[in-house]
């Protein structure tokens, strides 16, 4: 007790530094599922795969079922995936950063199962998973 009240003003910097990197490294582009994960819950048959992309970049190979709302649209089409409320969404990008963004949206409008593929559509194909074309 005597080093924290010696040490107060280091004590305070740290606890601010610890917190602002936890809250930005939780925050940042929300849940994430591996490959393997999104996988798993594209065979169950209970989630809506929502690719991100520009339709140039959809077109050269995409997710089986998964429906082309580009990220700068999303807002605007947001109502044609109102009823997949009940299930898991996936949302797909190239790389995975762009995809955080629509989580986050996706979130906003109360949509409460939402995840993002990481490492994106490259990830899936270092996989060696399928794509539809």
């Amino acid at each position: 007790m005597k080093f924290i009240l010696d040490h107060i003003f280091t004590v305070v910097v740290v606890l601010i530094s610890g917190g602002y990197l936890l809250f930005a490294g939780l925050g940042r582009g929300g849940k994430r599922a591996s490959p393997l994960e999104v996988t798993q819950l594209i065979n169950r048959g209970k989630s809506t795969v929502v690719d991100v992309r520009t339709p140039q970049e959809f077109a050269t190979g995409h997710l089986r079922d998964a429906k082309n709302i580009p990220l700068a649209d999303l807002t605007a089409r947001i109502g044609e995936l109102e009823k997949s409320k009940n299930r898991a969404i996936v949302v797909v990008c190239q790389s995975g950063a762009h995809a955080g963004k629509a989580v986050r949206q996706l979130g906003a409008a109360g949509f409460a199962d939402v995840v993002r593929l990481d490492g994106g559509i490259a990830a899936w194909q270092t996989a060696g998973l399928p794509i539809a074309k």
